[in-house]
């Protein structure tokens, strides 16, 4: 059952950290359904494989640190 309009667009009116907090809640209740360490090493895993492929010879501490200060200057 999706959310009424209404309820979404109140939300999504919350600061950032509190939109981050209700996902955070959401995520947890969802139990076995979310991500395991299993998964999350192995996405990990990915992002460097791709880092290295697209990016030789860049470290991906440097790609990674790039892409922190990209996405800190958005907030």
């Amino acid at each position: 059952m999706a959310a009424p309009r209404k309820e979404l667009e109140e939300l999504l009116k919350l600061s950032r950290d509190e939109r981050a907090a209700l996902a955070e809640a959401l995520l947890e209740s969802l139990g076995d359904d979310a991500p395991d360490d299993e998964a999350q090493s192995a996405w990990a895993d990915e992002i460097v494989r791709r880092i290295e492929r697209d990016a030789p010879g860049v470290p991906a501490s440097e790609v990674f640190a790039e892409g922190r200060a990209g996405l800190a200057s958005q907030e």
